[in-house]
């Protein structure tokens, strides 16, 4: 039985050598230690057991670990930029109605939920298809 987990631990070794994302370690060291095990004895079913708890172990033990290596921080593109920065109404802004502000040093297509007179201090809030949506500026 050793030879057939050192097989299925190299088919294993070369899927996830293959693959980008951890998908078959788990799985492979279970096998690993199912072939050592099948050295000192033939019980087939305690190495498959071994091999389910092993491989178990191995998953949620190193899961989160691999959760957190993968996890990018969101870089802002240049329209994700935009959002809380304040900019300056270049033409007024009605309800229902498109106007313009200039925001990081561009114009923008901009809509709000009250009238906005030119020169009003604006913050985007938010970006809504190519127009962004922004409210008055509160002075302190």
């Amino acid at each position: 039985m050793t030879v057939f987990w050192m097989i299925f631990f190299v088919i294993l070794v070369v899927i996830e050598l293959l693959t980008i994302n951890l998908v078959t370690i788990w799985f492979a060291i279970g096998a690993l230690i199912s072939a050592i095990l099948s050295c000192f004895s033939d019980n087939i079913l305690l190495e498959f057991i071994v091999f389910v708890v092993v491989s178990g172990l191995c998953f949620l033990l190193t899961k989160p670990l691999v959760k957190k290596m993968k996890k990018k921080p969101k870089i802002p593109t240049n329209l994700d930029s935009i959002i809380g920065k304040t900019g300056r109404v270049t033409e007024a802004i009605n309800p229902n109605e498109v106007g313009e502000v200039k925001v990081a040093g561009k114009r923008w297509s901009a809509i709000s939920k009250e009238p906005l007179p030119e020169d009003t201090l604006v913050i985007v809030k938010k970006i809504t298809g190519v127009k962004v949506l922004v409210e008055k500026k509160e002075e302190n």
